[in-house]
């Protein structure tokens, strides 16, 4: 049960960082390999599928996808901060600490229940052990 959470934290940082999109990419170039090495040599299908001219639909998608995460971060990062210091109200009052203290009494508790008695409870059956 420990597990649970420190595996969706796991999951929740590496969507926030993006990183689906570097699975992918990974799980492209793996498809492309695996294509490639039928038809050549696996030196040869490496160096063909990491050449930049032979992009397939899925590494273009990713692309695309870096490209306009990029773009929003770098759009986000422009946005100026307004902390709402600007807008004050001419009339505005400070906010009214309210306490309420109640009127009733407190409740009464039986001293019977928490009082020990020691007539109510048996004795133990042995003594217990003692250290020697």
């Amino acid at each position: 049960m420990r597990r649970f959470p420190a595996v969706f934290i796991l999951c929740a940082w590496l969507l926030a960082s993006g990183a689906q999109w570097d699975l992918l990419q990974g799980f492209a170039w793996g498809r492309m390999i695996a294509n490639y090495s039928r038809t050549m040599p696996v030196s040869q299908a490496v160096r063909l599928t990491f050449t930049p001219d032979n992009l397939c639909g899925v590494c273009a998608f990713v692309a695309a996808a870096h490209t306009r995460a990029d773009a929003e971060g770098k759009a986000a990062d422009n946005v100026p901060v307004d902390n709402g210091a600007k807008a004050k109200l001419p009339l505005a009052r400070p906010p009214e600490h309210v306490f309420v203290f109640s009127s009733a009494p407190a409740p009464e508790w039986p001293a019977e229940r928490f009082v020990a008695d020691a007539c109510a409870r048996p004795a133990p059956p042995t003594e217990p052990p003692r250290a020697a």
